[in-house]
């Protein structure tokens, strides 16, 4: 299943879930974008997001104030939904309305693979390459990778340093899935000492020696991080 976890009162852009992109808010919008991949609840932390995404017929959830993340949004959401232990959750960012259906079955596919495998703690996420100027952005995650595509490390600086001149960026695309029991898991870790420096939640399980598995993917959608983000998605629908 898919879950997307929102939440209205964001730091640095309060409301951006409910900004309105070509006729519809961001959060339904995106729900729309996945809908016929598989069942899509939506965990908000506020009572205008649920009417808002039930007034779409988007299916939402009612989710805990308190949350430090959206993965211990969706994990809540989980439990109150009684999902299995073996079910592949898929975790797509509410600010992500332009992501790709292709990119959400990439990481379906590759987490299958691994329940198949009967491995011991499953989690996944997606990447692109991008260029040196795109990996100045912080708001634009990069990760780097192991030889089999494991996540050795993410950082909103350009890594790896370009020393050598022949640096290649990899851009973290925002979709996260677990199988409810590394959900679950992943939960109860305690935070990570780079998790809050770098504002990156994902850095907990690398810390916790967890393995994340990326799947590389052509996209060339964007997350709305800033107002600025959400000017250029407008102009798409004009």
């Amino acid at each position: 299943m898919i879950i997307i976890p929102a939440r209205l009162a964001s730091t640095r852009f309060p409301q951006k879930v409910l900004a309105d992109i070509g006729g519809l808010p961001m959060v339904v919008r995106t729900a729309k974008r996945v809908a016929h991949l598989d069942r899509v609840v939506v965990a908000a932390d506020d009572e205008l997001i649920i009417s808002t995404c039930q007034a779409h017929g988007i299916e939402a959830m009612l989710t805990s104030t308190t949350h430090k993340s959206g993965t211990d949004r969706i994990n809540e959401c989980a439990n109150i939904l009684n999902v299995s232990d073996d079910e592949i959750i898929i975790n797509v960012q509410a600010d992500e309305p332009f992501i790709e259906p292709e990119v959400v079955e990439s990481l379906i596919a590759k987490l299958k693979s691994l329940k198949e495998q009967n491995a011991p703690f499953i989690m996944g996420s997606c990447f692109n390459a991008i260029n040196a100027e795109a990996a100045k952005d912080p708001n634009l995650v990069k990760v780097v990778l192991d030889d089999v595509n494991n996540a050795i490390y993410f950082s909103r600086s350009p890594i790896p340093y370009n020393r050598s001149g022949r640096a290649n960026y990899f851009g973290h695309i925002g979709i996260y899935g677990f199988s409810k029991k590394s959900l679950k898991e992943f939960c109860t870790l305690e935070d990570a000492p780079m998790e809050d420096i770098e504002g990156l939640e994902q850095l907990r399980a690398i810390y916790h020696q967890k393995k994340i598995t990326m799947v590389k993917v052509a996209s060339t959608g964007f997350g709305i991080d800033t107002p600025e983000d959400l000017k250029r998605a407008v102009e798409i629908f004009l």
